[in-house]
């Protein structure tokens, strides 16, 4: 099935129709949690200079729009911060149990309006209906996990090296924390971002991307329902002034933090900025993901966390398997199953079918990145084993599930993020051999390595220079355990205890006057 321009695609003898942006314009509008405007100090609003900015649908082969926000430029976001900074003298002295509570109804209410927050993801990302279910339970996940951390956010106290002298620590919010997030995963990288730092005791300025600002808002009108007091939640929806509202974030003074997702590069300037007035910054920034297969492996638990991890959202998240090596003793066997999962399994179509499992690319830039990846390959002796290869009429934003064999290091895809379902394959014969080309990348994010030999998975594991490694599972994402990298994929770590820490500072109090001694043993 290939998704095209018209209203109709005949495909293995089924037709199917596909959703136009009429249809989708129409649906959003009937949403309670729908909204067209920034969200600064508890209320809804246009840009001061009453500018805006279109959204277009992920799948826009007809280039009509599906809504619009307003287009804020550096005078609406120092509002924004002003907003967070007042709200921030008294949110950070409401008690943990209180932030706790407020986290979990604000979960709850994510899961009475599941559906409705799917539909908005999935018509402004282009996710198909199921993948954008998964996403907004692994969003709450995060609200329901802070929720607890805020109550589990303790300091210790100790005996110093003066007998006369105690000392405890406290961990205190760090202040107002600038948030820029990405489109890929527009609810998921709110959320684990917003909830530790609300659990902390901080308010928040968040830039959404401006291909995705719907899910962030449907967010925010949810925190206001769970009781969020205005002002400790900020909304800055830009699309052409992104940089100059990046800057302003970065260098305002009153702004204690950046939470940042996105490309190395971008990630390498705000860091640039934020230095100007010392903030403290998590980046999580491009991978480039070593997918390890050894002879010995379990296949059906290969399969699944590859098909999993490869396409889900179109394969455009940064721990998705990028270079995927094979052992030279199940090479052959290897391709010839993951090419019958893959036909079986990856199934384009309508965005609200429940079996469709690959929606499209978030622009036609990212199709034609694709298209010269693969061609490059080709030229220099990789081998088309499915797709590669786009229909004339194909939506402009859609690229089939494509699988190569046989590349090669110095092949361009080698060293891209190919943020696509292209699915890369190398041979390899021995374990120091596949650990070095998979550690030649100036990134680490993520890897994967599935063995049955317990000891080659720990050498390995821990031989990948990366900040999360998926033993004999593709999955490596989780509230509860702490997500980030190391090299040029940045620094910092969401979720799990760290998370919390990210938004806090540790102080020190010491105390004399013990009518002991002041002179160091």
């Amino acid at each position: 099935m290939l998704f095209i321009k018209g209203n109709r695609e005949q495909g293995n003898g089924v037709s199917i129709v596909l959703a136009n942006r009429a249809q989708a314009r129409t649906t959003l509008e009937k949403l309670p949690l729908f909204t067209e405007k920034a969200y600064i100090n508890g209320k809804w609003t246009e840009a001061t200079s009453r500018k805006s900015f279109d959204i277009f649908g992920a799948d826009k082969y007809s280039h009509e729009k599906i809504g619009s926000c307003p287009e804020m430029g550096e005078e609406d976001v120092v509002s924004a911060i002003s907003s967070a900074q007042r709200a921030f003298k008294s949110f950070q002295h409401t008690h943990p149990k209180a932030r706790a509570k407020l986290l979990r109804k604000w979960y709850n209410l994510m899961m009475q309006y599941r559906n409705e927050l799917a539909t908005i993801l999935m018509y402004e990302n282009g996710r198909p209906l199921s993948g954008a279910l998964q996403e907004i339970d692994y969003a709450a996940a995060f609200l329901d996990w802070f929720a607890g951390e805020a109550e589990r956010s303790y300091g210790y106290s100790a005996q110093g090296s003066i007998p006369g002298n105690r000392f405890v620590t406290v961990a205190q919010p760090v202040g107002v924390v600038g948030i820029l997030t990405p489109w890929n995963f527009p609810s998921a990288m709110i959320t684990r971002k917003i909830a530790g730092a609300i659990a902390a005791g901080c308010s928040v300025v968040i830039k959404p991307a401006a291909e995705t600002p719907y899910s962030a808002l449907a967010l925010a009108k949810l925190a206001e329902q769970a009781g969020l007091p205005e002002g400790v939640m900020n909304i800055v929806t830009t699309n052409k002034n992104v940089s100059s509202v990046g800057k302003v974030m970065t260098t305002h003074d009153d702004v204690k933090k950046i939470s940042f997702t996105g490309s190395t590069g971008v990630g390498k300037l705000l860091m640039q900025q934020a230095s100007s007035t010392l903030k403290k910054c998590s980046f999580e920034l491009g991978g480039n993901a070593p997918y390890i297969v050894f002879d010995d492996a379990d296949l059906s638990l290969v399969m699944q966390g590859l098909l999993a991890g490869k396409f889900r959202g179109s394969g455009q998240t940064c721990v998705s398997p990028n270079r995927i090596y094979v052992q030279a003793g199940i090479y052959d066997k290897f391709i010839d199953t993951f090419k019958k999962e893959t036909q079986a399994q990856i199934r384009p179509g309508p965005l609200e079918n429940a079996d469709t499992t690959l929606g499209c690319l978030i622009t036609p830039k990212a199709v034609s990145k694709l298209t010269n990846l693969v061609a490059d390959a080709q030229s220099k002796g990789a081998k088309v084993v499915l797709g590669g290869e786009r229909a004339p009429d194909a939506a402009e934003t859609f690229y089939p599930a494509t699988i190569l064999k046989d590349m090669t290091s110095n092949m361009e895809a080698s060293n891209t993020e190919l943020f696509g379902p292209v699915a890369t394959i190398y041979r390899f014969e021995a374990e120091a051999e596949v650990i070095e080309a998979a550690n030649r990348s100036p990134v680490g994010l993520a890897g994967y390595v599935y063995t049955q030999d317990v000891a080659r998975a720990w050498r390995t594991a821990e031989a990948l220079e990366v900040g999360m490694t998926g033993i004999n599972t593709g999955i490596v994402s989780d509230p509860y355990a702490p997500f980030g990298g190391i090299k040029q994929s940045g620094f910092g770590r969401e979720g799990g205890r760290h998370g919390i820490e990210e938004f806090q500072i540790q102080k020190t109090i010491t105390m004399g006057g013990l009518g002991m001694p002041l002179t160091p043993l």
